[in-house]
């Protein structure tokens, strides 16, 4: 497997993230609406309980990330510390985008 350049994989963190917040959220609002049950509502509830999970997906798993920073740490690599740091932003940046589409396009936070 070839190894990606920081910048790809700085934007395809920020998509992946982004992706799984969005289509998740979405996705589950169908089934909520098959079974009955109210979609919005529903896809609000999912876009704050799969925004970790959306991130974890983006950095490629969690004992990825652990190693290069116990690698960054030990080895004294700042490099590669700073750029998996960059690359959890990144992620970070994707889903909070996505959690930000969804409560635009919900309308949940507001209350009469």
């Amino acid at each position: 497997m070839k190894e990606i350049g920081f910048f790809p994989a700085f934007i395809e963190s920020y998509f992946i993230a982004l992706g799984v917040l969005l289509g998740g959220s979405l996705i589950g609002g169908i089934a909520s609406f098959l079974t009955g049950h109210p979609p919005l509502t529903t896809v609000y509830r999912l876009s704050s309980a799969l925004r970790i999970w959306a991130i974890v997906a983006a950095i490629g798993g969690t004992f990825d990330a652990v190693y290069t920073f116990e690698r960054g740490f030990l080895n004294a690599d700042t490099k590669d510390l700073f750029k998996q740091f960059l690359l959890i932003l990144s992620a970070l940046g994707g889903a909070q985008t996505g959690a930000l589409i969804i409560n635009w396009m919900t309308q949940e936070h507001i209350s009469s």
